[in-house]
């Protein structure tokens, strides 16, 4: 079969189109590497730091990843197939007037990464 293109997943997170956050996931409890995509970090990560103290992009993507770290657990406690594991996280949405938390559907993905290992990438529910 010839490919008439291939985006790798470190092409991915060089453009920015995936955050590798492996290094705080691992504090998180998993062992393989973790990424989230550009646009589930702008729903659920992401803060703007002049809105108020309630809450910082640390505090957020930890909760971002021991929620996923939780439900992948649970799922495989349950002995559920397959590569995808969904959840919810509850964060006061990023925007000047949002003061309550509100929830946000999450989708943990396995696959392999460029050279076949193990990778997960955490996306919005729906994404692709």
């Amino acid at each position: 079969m010839d490919f008439i293109h291939s985006y790798t997943r470190e092409q991915a997170i060089t453009d920015g189109q995936l955050i590798d956050v492996t290094a705080t996931a691992a504090e998180a409890g998993f062992r393989i590497p973790v990424a989230v995509t550009a646009v589930a970090w702008d729903e659920a990560v992401a803060w703007d730091e002049g809105q108020s103290g309630i809450q910082d992009e640390t505090g957020r993507l930890w909760d971002v990843l021991t929620s996923g770290h939780h439900a992948a657990r649970a799922k495989g406690r349950s002995r559920e197939e397959g590569t995808q594991c969904a959840y919810t996280v509850y964060r006061i949405p990023n925007h000047p007037t949002a003061e309550e938390p509100e929830p946000l559907n999450l989708t943990l993905h396995l696959s392999g990464g460029d050279h076949a290992e193990p990778v997960i990438t955490i996306t919005l529910d729906g994404e692709d």
